[in-house]
């Protein structure tokens, strides 16, 4: 079976779609299961593609027009390319609706991984953009398609909320453990024997939803601030990371760093020596970041905006209200907790992500319900329709 999917950009700067993009492609390719991606070669001259030229990403010069990125590069591929099955990864761009059309037209099963762009607050953010859009292609893409892949409970539910009546599939993002995993992972006890330092992390896009300046007042109202730190890892809009410098100023706080974008080695490297990730958005389709601070044995507080529950089923973290409030009282919790307590938090992090997230098991699952769109097996446990 030849398939096939698509993402208007594919980045290293685009964020966590195109990571978790080819980390389920690179992965599918390498154990057997072949896929292409299509795409355009990043415009930005400061950003580059994802990979390493790898032979299954077809990625075209970006010949994009207009906010709507209409590509007849695209086009023309999707015209003249026969797949059997058509995968596209978002929703609101040329590339997205052209595979669904394309997919109609050739009478081809297609399915759509929105990321998160079907969740409320994410489809009122420019909503007048996007109500054209509707009317003219997505909303007979999105009623059309074969089936939604979320990538928890949380994002079906919004799927079905938006109107989409079909199956869904929940199969959550994967986690590729580079080589060097386990021994920065090793590093934590010996970075917990050490002097205590209360060190709190944020590691992501600079942006208004990530809700960054609430771990600056919940830190500002600690009684003991000064015995913590705060590094923010992460570029993003220009004008939100002046906003958060100032307010860094206005607060008159001396334990806050931005330390700018980080990847490879050196973003686990930073990972491990968290005492704790904060990720307060306000809403978070998976949150790659948390998987990764886990893998390391660093506990994470993640907003009720997101979709972690397990951290607290698990006991490897927090699950709670955005409010500073509520972020102040679980940094409390981690500089008064014993440096054992923290470490078999860190643990059961873990084995959490070792046994649910593992990026050969998130690509069996998607294999699978390639297979049962393609007529080729009975209907897998973790579609709902």
């Amino acid at each position: 079976m030849k398939i096939l999917q698509t993402i208007p950009e594919f980045g290293a700067l685009s964020g966590g779609t195109s990571t978790s993009t080819y980390d389920l492609l690179s992965t599918m390719n390498l154990v057997g299961y072949p896929i292409d991606l299509l795409t355009l070669q990043p415009k930005n001259p400061l950003d580059h593609l994802m990979g390493n030229g790898e032979e299954w990403i077809k990625a075209f010069p970006n010949d994009s027009l207009s906010p709507f990125r209409y590509s007849q590069n695209i086009r023309q591929f999707l015209l003249h390319k026969d797949y059997d099955l058509y995968h596209t990864n978002g929703l609101w761009l040329y590339c997205n609706h052209e595979t669904c059309s394309i997919a109609r037209k050739k009478k081809s099963p297609y399915l759509i991984t929105p990321h998160g762009m079907l969740y409320p607050a994410a489809v009122k953010r420019s909503y007048w953009k996007k109500w054209p859009l509707l009317q003219l292609f997505f909303y007979t893409d999105i009623v059309n398609a074969d089936c939604f892949h979320a990538t928890c409970r949380q994002e079906m539910e919004h799927i079905r909320n938006f109107g989409y009546a079909g199956p869904i599939a929940i199969i959550p993002n994967p986690t590729v453990f580079p080589d060097f995993l386990d021994e920065i992972a090793q590093q934590k006890v010996a970075i917990m024997s050490q002097k205590r330092v209360n060190r709190f992390g944020f590691l992501g896009r600079l942006h208004p939803v990530k809700k960054i300046e609430n771990l600056l007042y919940a830190i500002a109202s600690l009684p003991d601030k000064h015995d913590c730190e705060l590094i923010i890892m992460g570029k993003g809009d220009p004008d939100y990371e002046q906003f958060l410098r100032n307010e860094v100023t206005r607060l008159r706080l001396m334990n806050v760093t931005f330390r700018g974008f980080v990847s490879g080695r050196e973003k686990y490297e930073e990972l491990v020596r968290l005492s704790g990730l904060f990720v307060p958005s306000d809403f978070e389709n998976f949150g790659m970041i948390v998987t990764e601070a886990l893998s390391v044995g660093t506990p994470v507080m993640a907003s009720l905006g997101t979709p972690w529950e397990d951290l607290n089923t698990y006991k490897c973290g927090w699950w709670v209200d955005r409010d500073p409030d509520s972020i102040a009282h679980v940094m409390e919790q981690i500089i008064h907790m014993p440096a054992e307590q923290l470490l078999e938090m860190g643990l059961r992090g873990r084995h959490l992500v070792m046994e649910k997230f593992a990026a050969s098991q998130v690509a069996r699952q998607m294999y699978e319900l390639y297979e049962w769109l393609g007529a080729n097996a009975s209907k897998p446990k973790f579609v709902y329709e």
